[in-house]
């Protein structure tokens, strides 16, 4: 994936990381769903036969603003 520059103050030195989901039980990483968010009867997302991707994290290192891209 091509770095981009941060979208607060354009700066053009990211670091990269990620968001882990803590709530899962193997620490799963952050993932983007196609479509509006449907919750099922215990208040969890509906996941199940959905589009998704990887959602990659950027830390701009001179303000600190975080970007989230997919790829």
């Amino acid at each position: 994936m091509a770095v981009k520059s941060c979208s607060s103050c354009g700066h053009d030195s990211l670091e990269p990381g990620f968001l882990a989901d803590r709530g899962s039980p193997n620490g799963a990483f952050a993932q983007w769903f196609r479509g509006a968010l449907e919750t099922g009867a215990f208040g969890g997302a509906k996941r199940l036969g959905r589009e998704y991707v990887a959602v990659h994290a950027y830390r701009c290192t001179r303000c600190h603003h975080l970007d989230l891209f997919t790829e």
